[in-house]
């Protein structure tokens, strides 16, 4: 080898030899270099941005909302209308009042409260909130099945397991573009996605759900968060809109001087 040649094979060592101590360092002292931030926010398995297929863009869908964490909501559960705001993680809590009514319904994890009207002052010695607490010592939720209704995520977790989502096309609601989705499953399918959720909770959903088919319309907004579902067939006929995804909690518990324990009587139905 001339001595020109040895000089330019030893310059291209320094060069590669440079190049690869920048790749494998993460700072000053060396190291692995340190994930970027939405890499280390990406569940494996999840789609990679380019994944438009329908299943795609709900499994997207299912990770926004899973990122927002909360919604403020309004819905019509069957008959029954209500507005409010939940929080599914990292606990459950919820916060529901129905119209025409000062009542409302107060869930923080395993505690529910009940009130805030006269009427419940009335027959309290003038506290006006009731306190519930999960019954035979377990970490229940309270009033479960009505969570499990308005949770995002179930809805979510449901789409996702379906066969053949189909994209609808873009519509229009209120001011916002949304592309439409629909996904078609049996309830026992439905139920049986919810692996996040204890077995008795499954079995209440799917018998809440009834026979046969239940079709999930839920329309997403341009980030692919899920701004209305509609859910169809079997008991059920629910619609849920969301909007002012993610924030700080901001639900409460009433002042205990205006709170009567309950302790873990049996909780009242939803419209007493």
């Amino acid at each position: 080898m001339t001595r020109a040649r040895r000089t330019a094979a030893a310059a291209l060592a320094v060069l590669l030899l440079t190049g690869l101590a920048g790749c494998g360092s993460g700072g000053p002292g060396g190291g692995k270099p340190s994930p970027s931030p939405s890499a280390s926010r990406t569940p494996t398995g999840l789609p990679s941005p380019t994944d438009r297929s329908p299943h795609g863009v709900l499994l997207s869908a299912q990770l926004a909302m899973d990122t927002a964490r909360r919604a403020g909501f309004s819905a019509r559960l069957g008959d029954e209308s209500s507005s409010g705001v939940l929080f599914w993680a990292p606990k459950t809590v919820l916060k529901l009042k129905r119209p025409g009514t000062s009542a409302q319904l107060v869930i923080l994890d395993t505690t529910a409260y009940r009130g805030g009207d006269q009427a419940t002052a009335d027959r309290n010695a003038g506290r006006h909130w009731e306190k519930y607490a999960a019954q035979g010592g377990q970490r229940d939720i309270p009033y479960a099945a009505l969570v499990d209704r308005l949770n995002p995520m179930v809805a979510l977790t449901a789409a996702v397991a379906a066969q053949g989502p189909q994209l609808i096309g873009e519509e229009t609601l209120g001011e916002l573009t949304v592309q439409h989705y629909r996904v078609v499953l049996t309830a026992e399918r439905y139920a049986a996605a919810q692996t996040q959720l204890p077995a008795a909770r499954q079995e209440a959903l799917r018998a809440g759900l009834g026979s046969g088919e239940v079709t999930l319309d839920l329309w997403l907004d341009d980030k692919d968060q899920l701004v209305r579902l509609h859910r169809s067939g079997g008991q059920g006929n629910d619609t849920v809109t969301y909007q002012e995804w993610g924030g700080a909690l901001s639900v409460q518990a009433p002042d205990a001087a205006d709170t009567a324990d309950m302790g873990t009587a049996p909780l009242p139905p939803l419209a007493s």
